[in-house]
């Protein structure tokens, strides 16, 4: 379904299907960590995103809710930041 709005609003837009195989909490583990070495920052604020961050446990969240924004936020920085690419050829000026 998202996938068909993104594409209705521009075509041009790449969308990534994703499937979890783990729990929320162990995908969130690693980006995390980014977070706590200080290797991701958000430019702005996000009062809602945060607040599931803050209240975000292995229970989940603490008002029983589903984290939709924290698990969007964890699955956009396993790709750009976690997840191998492909070598491409780079060219430095001297």
């Amino acid at each position: 379904m998202v996938a068909s709005v993104i594409a209705e609003a521009d075509a041009s837009v790449p969308v990534t299907s994703v499937r979890a195989t783990r729990g929320k909490y162990l995908r969130a583990a690693p980006v995390a960590q980014l977070y706590e070495q200080k290797r991701v920052r958000h430019a702005g604020s996000f009062p809602a995103l945060e607040d599931e961050m803050c209240a975000f446990g292995p229970e989940g969240l603490l008002n029983g809710r589903s984290p939709d924004r924290l698990d969007a936020l964890v699955w956009a920085i396993t790709a750009l930041a976690l997840t191998p690419k492909a070598a491409e050829p780079r060219m430095r000026r001297v």
